[in-house]
């Protein structure tokens, strides 16, 4: 395949996320963006890094672009799934009815709004919240429970937990619909070129290759070969349809309702900025 005209005159700066499960969506990119300038962060530093206009496309956390008006989807290409995700997951040192503090692993958004929504709406429960900084382990906490995301979340740790959630799950088998965690998105009226061309492309690419990204990622991430094909094959969905939408549509409509958004309501379209 050709490779893009994306940002010829300049180079195009593309926040990614370095958790295994990005892996599939910037395979080749360098290839279908020659000119771009890839940078590598936490999801949630890469949303302030887009809102300070520091990157000109990245991927980050649904809430986050539901909280902002400026901001368009500019890729089909997404981090979700349609079931168990593996990598974003509560637990809980007490019955789930009975907790009143939640420690919020902060490499996470969109996961610390999912998991308010299902305690509230499936027991009622609105606890206290408590960021649990990169890096520091479930002991180090004494809450209730522990919100953990991303290669760490795949472990679990060591305890004894009255339950365990993966957030994927729950929200599959209580709503019926696909969960998006993260989007490429940027500003409105972002000249950024056949970008989205670009992304789809590199997606497409991992999606061919996942066996290989697991030969290669497996033991860096304490997984087995087979183990990490399962997780990027089976547990995560990297396209963005219209059951994605809908699911998008009921998520942003459960966050204004449990006010864990400031922006107005928007429209979400998928749309190639320009």
């Amino acid at each position: 395949m050709a490779t893009s005209n994306v940002s010829k005159s300049s180079k195009l700066r593309i926040g990614a996320v370095h958790y295994l499960n990005t892996k599939p969506l910037i395979r080749g990119l360098t290839e279908f963006a020659p000119q771009a300038d890839i940078r590598m962060n936490l999801p949630s530093r890469l949303a302030d890094t887009l809102a300070a206009r520091r990157v000109d496309v990245a991927l980050i956390p649904t809430v986050e672009l539901l909280n902002r008006t400026d901001y368009a989807i500019v890729s089909d290409a997404c981090i979700g799934c349609q079931g168990p995700v593996l990598s974003v997951k509560l637990f809980s040192r007490t019955p789930v009815e009975q907790i009143r503090t939640l420690a919020l692993d902060e490499g996470s958004r969109t996961s610390i709004a999912l998991v308010q929504i299902l305690l509230a709406e499936q027991y009622g429960v609105r606890p206290m919240l408590e960021p649990l900084p990169i890096g520091a382990s479930i002991a180090e906490t004494r809450t209730d429970a522990v919100l953990l995301i991303g290669d760490r979340a795949i472990h679990s740790p060591p305890g004894k937990f009255h339950a365990v959630w993966d957030l994927g799950d729950r929200w599959a088998r209580w709503t019926g619909l696909p969960f998006v965690f993260a989007v490429w998105a940027a500003y409105r009226n972002t000249p950024l070129g056949d970008i989205a061309t670009a992304l789809s492309a590199a997606r497409d690419r991992g999606l061919k290759e996942l066996n290989t990204i697991a030969e290669e990622e497996a033991a860096s991430r304490g997984l087995t070969q087979p183990q990490c094909l399962d997780y990027l094959a089976k547990n995560l969905n990297f396209i963005l349809g219209p059951r994605e939408r809908q699911g998008l549509e009921l998520f942003e409509s459960l966050c204004r309702k449990w006010e864990l958004l400031t922006a107005p309501p928007e429209n979400l379209s998928v749309e190639k900025v320009s």
